[in-house]
Parts: structure tokens; C-alpha cells; sequence
């Protein structure tokens, strides 16, 4: 794997209102990347991410969302209808981006960096697939989509992150 100088917060995603959703605010705290899908087997992952970030938020983490249609085709929907069902079904409100390509070349710029910097590991193989950033824009670690987001692994490693960038 070739590490380069991009951090995480030189990217930016477009929220899925529509307005710019650049990294770089979140800096400080780590960011968990989420690509998921509405019509997918862990779409119920919502539940449990919306559920971290209640707990972390206020300690500095933030959960990003980046709904995709790439495998499966799970999530054929419109960015409006997409949030209309994460908030009424999974009361959803940490950030959304719109929908993007998470693999291969059409990949968001993010996804082929993490995969760049991380591997391939960090590369999404299916829904709900987590990449973890680090207080300074650093990707550390890769979840893949079998790793529940209240997995003892995530919520120590977020914890770790937490105290570190208080020390």
C-alpha cells in the first residue's frame, strides 16, 4: 500500500440536502465513514450507528452515513427518500451525504484514498462496510459490514481515540 499526504479531511462529500459536508469540520475527533443501503440485510445497522453516535457525539466522534446503490442495488432511491427513511424508520440523524459510488473507479474520492492508504481492506466489499479516521484525518482502521457498529472492537477503538485527543 502507497501512503500519500491526504488525510481524511481533505475530503469533502455533498450532505444529502445538497450543501457541502467537508471532513475537515470534524477534525479533532475521529469519523466513522458508513457506505449503506435501505433495502440491504444490514440496514438494521442503522439502528446501532444511529445508537454510537448518541453515546460519542458529545465526546467528539462523528458517524457519516454515504448511502450507495453499488451492490445489489439496495438503495435505488432518491437522496430525499433515502433520509425521509433513515429518519422516520431508524431515527437517524447523524450526517447523511448523498448518494455516491464506494468501489472501483467511479469510487468517491474518500474510498479509493482509504483503500490507497489502508489497502484493500478499506475498500467496501458490501453495505454497511465502516472506514475509521483518526483525530488528525488519519483512516486506521477498516470494519468490514459483519462488524455491528456497537462491536466491543469499534466502540474500544473509539474510546482509545477519544481519550487520546483529550490528553
Amino acid at each position: 500500500m502507497a501512503q500519500t499526504s491526504a488525510k481524511a479531511h481533505d475530503f469533502s462529500f455533498t450532505g444529502i440536502d445538497g450543501t457541502p459536508m467537508p471532513l475537515a469540520q470534524f477534525k479533532g475527533g475521529p469519523v466513522l465513514v458508513v457506505n449503506t443501503a435501505s433495502q440491504c440485510g444490514f440496514t438494521p445497522q442503522y439502528r446501532e450507528l444511529q445508537a454510537l453516535w448518541e453515546k460519542y457525539r458529545d465526546s467528539g466522534l462523528t458517524v457519516i452515513g454515504v448511502p450507495s446503490n453499488d451492490f445489489g442495488h439496495q438503495e435505488p432511491g432518491a437522496n430525499n427518500e433515502i433520509k425521509q427513511l433513515c429518519e422516520s424508520k431508524y431515527g437517524v440523524d447523524f450526517p447523511l451525504a448523498a448518494k455516491e459510488a464506494v468501489t472501483g473507479g467511479a469510487a468517491h474520492p474518500f474510498y479509493q484514498w482509504a483503500a490507497q492508504e489502508v489497502g484493500e481492506g478499506a475498500a467496501p466489499r458490501w453495505n454497511c462496510h465502516k472506514d475509521r479516521s483518526g483525530p488528525e484525518g488519519e483512516v486506521a482502521v477498516a470494519y468490514p459490514s459483519q462488524v455491528k457498529p456497537l462491536d466491543q472492537s469499534i466502540t474500544d477503538d473509539i474510546e482509545r481515540l477519544l481519550n487520546t485527543s483529550k490528553a
